[in-house]
């Protein structure tokens, strides 16, 4: 068995009944920038999609189930489990979604109650290096797991969280064992697609920013297998590194931090300030 989290509930998508095909991922991955309000377009390079941060923005990791049966996603940010601040793996704690539901994440758990904001900053001031672990900055990952079927007198009323008790060791040595040699052959073909590319230094992180608001709950959640059925990986870093690794296009208007003057910018005359004589 094993105790969850009660994700906060945002919506519950009227999506199409359909089974999974394997095509659809299980939970769909999404950012979101919160200060500007849009999503944030990925962008295909070299076999890792990518986003672009804008420094001091908040954020929050939007996940949605696509399917008809509930699951469990374990959130990473930075190489980090958003919810216990453990460098992440797929056997600890994540959030649960019930069938079709979509929710936002929009920081590191700090407690039942509230979240630490997730927000784009430096890499030295992200929570992943302050705390000694800045390896793994800049990607934002799930691991899926569908649920074990368990009879139950009634459904669940919202979506929740998994924290994975019935392991011997808490560090997941027999998912490490069900993967044999594949992370190994892994590893060294995509040493060999990267061979001979210039290395871009990392220059964003998630930072641990204000508190804010956001109740959890806790249910109950059985993994059907100890492989997740989905991993998920988004790559991030700041607009001006995405242009230099020509991942976007050097003139990018909407990615641009600094925005040349324009005679025409739209709009209608707005009142002065009151100040103003």
């Amino acid at each position: 068995m094993i105790r969850t989290l009660l994700a906060p509930l945002v919506a519950l998508a009227a999506l199409c009944a359909s089974a999974t095909t394997a095509a659809q991922p299980l939970v769909r991955l999404d950012v979101v920038d919160r200060d500007s309000g849009q999503w944030l377009p990925e962008y295909r390079h070299r076999r890792d999609d990518w986003i672009a941060g804008v420094p001091g923005h908040r954020y929050a990791v939007r996940l949605t189930n696509t399917t008809g049966e509930r699951v469990l996603v374990v959130l990473s940010v930075d190489g980090v489990n958003a919810v216990t601040g453990q460098t992440a793996h797929p056997s600890q704690t994540g959030y649960v979604l019930a069938p079709y539901q979509s929710t936002e994440i929009a920081g590191w758990r700090k407690s039942y109650e509230d979240v630490a904001q997730f927000v784009f900053t430096s890499l030295g001031d992200s929570y992943a290096a302050r705390t000694g672990r800045p390896d793994n900055v800049g990607t934002i990952g799930v691991a899926v797991f569908r649920e074990r079927f368990v009879p139950r007198p009634y459904p669940m009323p919202a979506p929740p969280i998994a924290r994975d008790e019935s392991r011997n060791d808490g560090r997941g040595r027999d998912y490490e064992k069900s993967r044999g040699a594949a992370p190994a052959a892994e590893s060294a073909q995509a040493g060999d697609a990267y061979r001979g590319a210039p290395v871009q230094q990392q220059r964003i992180g998630t930072g641990h920013g204000q508190r804010e608001w956001s109740p959890a709950g806790q249910a109950s959640f059985v993994r059907a297998s100890i492989q997740p059925a989905q991993v998920t990986q988004l790559r991030y870093d700041s607009p001006d590194a995405l242009v230099a690794m020509g991942i976007l296009p050097r003139h990018a208007p909407y990615w641009s931090q600094r925005r040349e003057p324009e005679a025409f910018p739209g709009g209608f005359v707005a009142d002065p300030p009151r100040s103003w004589r």
